[in-house]
């Protein structure tokens, strides 16, 4: 095998890089007709629980694309079954939880997870990855505690968090026993990735963004703040990213996490403006990449021209890939950005 390209990883620890990295998140299927093909004979839950035929999705992007990373293809939901969450994921509506976390005896019936024997699938795949397919680094992921809870009370997908807010809020010894729980749930999947070979860990708070500040210091904050110190002894970057969750930011920054992911809904400058101190990734908004390519490249080049003052930065979209984005196009854009950061 070729040299590693590590360029994402100096980028990651807050180094000047020859040129602006970027991946995508979501980039692993999707929107790629060898996916689709794929998927018309196997589930997601198949396809990630066969290590050759995971590790080909997680790698194809990378090979076709040329972006710096890979992005394990699997779902946050993936360690919940260990620990007693029964999930079904359901085409059009996301995961779906029939008996939803109530009370504090709820959270009390809870397992802990083994990797190495509750998901050896997902250690596998790293392994082949990292070991035999690669030429750039592998990002392993976790969902954050906040996200995962809202799912498991929740039931599913929710638009508004009505029943995670009314725990946090009625009954905070089950909520910060369910945060516990989760955290030790968290930490133990993530070592093993990165153990696995995992080179960079994604931590999702996805749907955080739901809550106001004050809300966050105390529900949430602490809880993070265990997870990326203990996660800090394994000398791996961290990023933590979230969805709408721009007026957080200021507190990720407090955290002894690596890089702080942004969503479209604030550039590059106004985080900078703000204060953060942290290497930066982001943030094209996925819809720009469904318009003309002269609106595509205009974008596409302000948030790199706004990255360069930066400690570092890595391109990203501001969430995942969409379905409908042509693959052609993600390619084109990466070429971009390669070219037009070294300039």
């Amino acid at each position: 095998m070729k040299k590693k390209n590590e360029t994402i990883l100096q980028a990651f620890r807050g180094e000047k890089t020859d040129y602006t990295p970027v991946w995508f998140m979501r980039q692993a299927g999707r929107s790629q007709p060898e996916y689709r093909k794929l998927k018309e004979k196997y589930s997601l839950f198949e396809i990630t629980h066969q290590p050759e035929l995971c590790a080909y999705v997680t790698r194809l992007p990378v090979e076709q694309y040329g972006v710096d990373a890979a992005i394990l293809y699997k779902d946050i939901m993936t360690p919940l079954p260990a620990i007693g969450v029964d999930v079904e994921i359901k085409t059009g509506i996301g995961p779906v939880i029939d008996q939803p976390i109530e009370t504090k005896s709820d959270v009390e019936k809870l397992g802990t997870i083994d990797p190495e024997s509750d998901v050896p699938y997902v250690m596998d795949t790293i392994r082949l990855l990292t070991k035999e397919q690669l030429d750039v680094p592998l990002i392993g992921f976790s969902g954050a505690p906040f996200t995962l809870a809202s799912y498991m009370i929740e039931g599913g997908p929710s638009k508004n968090y009505h029943r995670t807010k009314a725990m946090m809020y009625r009954d905070p010894a089950t909520w910060f026993a369910l945060m516990e729980r989760l955290a030790d749930t968290t930490i133990t999947y993530v070592k093993a990735q990165i153990k696995a070979g995992a080179q960079a860990i994604q931590i999702f708070d996805s749907w955080v963004g739901a809550l106001s500040v004050p809300d966050y210091r105390y529900y949430i904050k602490p809880i993070m703040e265990r997870i990326f110190t203990e996660l800090k002894d394994e000398n791996v970057p961290l990023i933590l990213f979230g969805v709408g969750a721009s007026h957080l930011i200021m507190e990720w920054n407090d955290l002894p996490v690596d890089v702080i992911g942004i969503d479209w809904r604030i550039s590059i400058k106004e985080a900078r403006d703000l204060g953060i101190t942290k290497p930066l990734q982001g943030n094209l908004d996925p819809a720009i990449l469904l318009s003309d390519w002269k609106t595509i490249e205009e974008r596409t080049k302000a948030i790199i021209d706004q990255g360069r003052d930066l400690p570092a930065h890595i391109f990203n979209l501001g969430h995942g890939v969409t379905p409908e984005i042509d693959p052609a196009i993600l390619k084109k854009v990466t070429e971009l950005v390669h070219h037009y950061s070294k300039q």
